[in-house]
């Protein structure tokens, strides 16, 4: 089956981009356990993903590219997508929080709801697209 589905298929959908935010997801969650994980050790810095203004960006560039003859024309649309890459970053907060490093336990068990339902979003979004595709090469709508 995947011989018939190339991959060209998927790109013409948001499947990659939705990919892509799932593993952003994963790790956001490594990072938030390793945060709440390390809560106890002294001098501990907590970090932090950051993902969605750089995946909000990419969303928002237009999707009709023009083609340079010349080059006195002006360009259209926006250039080639760059590969979205997540930033995991120490943020400066030098207020121990807990007493004993930067780590806040309420902050932490926020973020991690919040990735949850993310998370969740995206796979419901991942999972509408393949029911899609699926219903385009069956006929049926189900």
């Amino acid at each position: 089956m995947s011989e018939i589905l190339t991959p060209a298929l998927f790109n013409k959908t948001k499947i990659p981009l939705l990919s892509k935010a799932l593993d952003v997801y994963g790790l956001r969650q490594q990072v938030i356990s390793n945060n709440i994980a390390n809560i106890s050790n002294p001098g501990f810095r907590r970090s932090e993903v950051t993902f969605e203004d750089i995946f909000r960006r990419t969303l928002e560039r237009p999707k009709l590219v023009g083609k340079l003859t010349r080059p006195d024309h002006i360009p259209i649309g926006a250039p080639e997508r760059r590969p979205l890459i997540p930033n995991v970053t120490t943020p400066n907060d030098p207020t121990p929080h807990s007493g004993v490093n930067n780590v806040d336990i309420d902050h932490e068990m926020t973020e991690i709801a919040k990735n949850q339902i993310r998370y969740s979003f995206a796979t419901r979004l991942m999972r509408g697209n393949f029911t899609g595709i699926k219903s385009s090469i069956t006929g049926r709508v189900e």
